[in-house]
């Protein structure tokens, strides 16, 4: 499927011929003879070649078809075998070409130049060394992590002596080659692993064991990704990435334990994605996880039902509430009909439907399932239980929300008290109903009882997270604006500032978390009158917002308007100064 818009080129390489003509085929040369002659020099020495210089050109031409990585290959195995000539070499590789012809049954994997020059160094290698590099091709072509290979091979009879022989040979070979200073990772040119490949379809058993060790591997990573992962952790398993989308496009046959697992290789990459703020790449495992399970297990099972919530679930902070809802619903249907309406599962479902209800502003509609949800989980589960307090701490923000702050308040007094009962104080559920419990008191002006919650929620989350974590910002943020309400503001600043800097180190600088952090500071700097400071913040707030969630989001809308606002209050020369006249005449319509 390619764009129609003419602005857009793509590039693809391809060993075919007989392609669409909406393809525009541009041909590569192969190299020169001289440069082919030159290259080999360089490798294994002017005198070398000067005696038999006229082989050395027919070898390189004829055989090698002047491909730079037939010739960089022959060159390796020579400078490894200096006592063969090339006389020697020829006979090799004419063997090796005939051996490959009867072996590929007339199956175009390149040039068999190519093909045999990867052959002999192949013949060359220990049958250890073979191994590691028919594992090796399982991976995708990409740079691969020396330490994920590590990590396959303990699943394999290879061990770890095993891997450091092929680390060596396969490098000095020319089979694979480092991509940075510290040999960390390595990659192998796409016809030396279609090689590979070949040589472990032809050990069945080798081939099997070996993919059930790389899939079980990469599923490991994937259940250990959280959903909301730092910066860290991304950068952890992005080396990983490649090969979990491998398994996920190429490999679900391999899975162990299917039902189980499919959906955990597609959750591993979105919540990768989603982590970074990049939820129209999160969606595509997501959406092809759907598929996967309805074409492979049914729609009638729960497999199918989490995945289509795990899609809404992502739709909700883009807000697309259109397309969130009809997937809650679908999955709430499929959960009743499968386990009956009375079931903690369904209780968790109408939670999530309510959830996306209150993010409309369809409080009646939210109201109505929390307490049905509500209901459910202290029938089933009895009144003192985790999910019975996340039911009650849902009310309390939808009542909140609606300034129903007498509502609210023994709901989320109670809350508090099931949490303390259930788990003790020093944990992260604590510490969020200390924070909502603050929000409340800061909703109804009672400023002093709302500050020792907000400095106690912040100071157990720096305990239980460090203090860098991602969610130790968003209790800054709460605090700062706590001081912003009682005119505190270079207090409130401070943590504005803290909160913004944690949030791009820890998400990256163009994540929704950011914009979020950037449109306080800057409502922060105007209620000062420093418009001029406020003013860039916002500019990169909208930017974020709409390169991430679209125009139409409320988050993107809500900035806008604040920066209309601000500039409102400028004066006309102000306008004047920072912006043409066409924006400048706009904004004095608007006016």
């Amino acid at each position: 499927m390619l764009p129609k818009d003419s602005r857009i080129k793509i590039l693809v390489t391809t060993r075919e011929r007989c392609l669409s003509t909406e393809f525009e085929s541009i041909a590569l040369d192969v190299l020169p003879l001289d440069k082919c002659v030159e290259l080999l020099t360089k490798i294994v020495g002017t005198a070398k070649v000067e005696q038999e210089k006229a082989l050395v050109e027919q070898i390189c031409h004829e055989i090698l078809g002047r491909l730079t990585l037939a010739v960089e290959l022959v060159g390796e195995y020579l400078a490894k075998n200096r006592h063969l000539k090339f006389s020697h070499l020829r006979d090799k590789l004419n063997l090796a070409h005939t051996a490959l012809t009867k072996e590929r049954n007339h199956r175009d994997y390149g040039h068999l130049g190519v093909a045999a020059a990867i052959k002999i160094s192949w013949d060359d290698l220990s049958s250890a060394v073979q191994k590691v590099a028919i594992l090796l091709s399982l991976f995708a072509p990409v740079a691969i992590a020396w330490t994920l290979l590590e990590d396959t091979a303990k699943s394999t009879e290879i061990t770890e002596s095993e891997l450091e022989e092929a680390r060596g040979q396969l490098d000095n070979s020319h089979l694979m080659q480092p991509v940075d200073e510290d040999y960390s990772f390595y990659r192998i040119h796409p016809l030396v692993r279609e090689f590979f490949q070949q040589q472990l379809q032809e050990i069945p058993k080798i081939n099997s064991l070996y993919r059930c060790a790389f899939v079980e591997t990469l599923l490991t990573i994937a259940e250990n990704i959280p959903q909301t992962p730092t910066r860290e952790i991304i950068a952890a398993v992005t080396p990983a990435i490649p090969h979990l989308q491998l398994v996920s496009q190429t490999m679900l046959d391999d899975i162990p334990n299917l039902e189980d697992n499919l959906i955990q290789v597609f959750l591993g990459v979105a919540l990768f994605y989603k982590g970074q703020g990049e939820y129209d790449l999160a969606a595509v495992p997501l959406t092809k996880c759907c598929e996967e399970i309805q074409s492979r297990l049914g729609e009638n099972n729960l497999y199918f039902a989490s995945s289509l919530n795990n899609l809404a679930l992502l739709y909700k902070p883009q807000g697309r509430y259109a397309e969130a809802e009809p997937l809650y619903k679908r999955s709430l249907s499929l959960i009743k009909q499968l386990l009956g309406e009375n079931h903690p599962s369904v209780a968790t479902s109408v939670n999530n439907l309510a959830l996306l209800y209150q993010c409309q502003g369809r409080y009646t509609e939210a109201e109505s399932l929390y307490k049905h949800s509500l209901s459910l989980r202290e029938q089933l589960l009895g009144e003192n239980h985790l999910d019975v307090a996340q039911s009650l701490n849902n009310l309390v923000v939808l009542y909140e929300y609606q300034g129903r702050y007498a509502e609210a308040e023994p709901l989320c007094k109670r809350c508090l008290s099931l949490i303390e009962q259930l788990l003790g104080e020093n944990n992260l559920y604590f510490a969020t109903i200390l924070n909502n419990l603050a929000e409340l008191y800061r909703f109804q002006g009672r400023y002093a009882e709302a500050e020792p919650l907000s400095k106690r929620c912040l100071s157990l989350k720096e305990q239980l997270l460090g203090e860098n974590h991602p969610d130790v910002a968003q209790s800054l943020n709460n605090l700062a604006f706590l001081y912003q309400c009682q005119g505190k503001y270079a207090e409130a600043e401070l943590l504005y500032k803290r909160s913004l800097s944690l949030r791009e180190q820890r998400l990256g600088e163009n994540h929704p978390s950011v914009a979020k952090s950037l449109n306080n500071l800057a409502v922060l700097y105007e209620s000062q009158g420093r418009y001029a400071e406020a003013e860039p913040l916002y500019v990169r707030a909208i930017a974020i917002y709409q390169e991430r969630l679209g125009e139409n989001h409320p988050h993107t809308q809500k900035v806008r308007q604040n920066f209309m606002i601000l500039l409102s209050r400028l004066s006309d020369e102000e306008l004047q100064q920072r912006f043409p006249d066409e924006i400048v005449n706009l904004l004095k319509s608007i006016r």
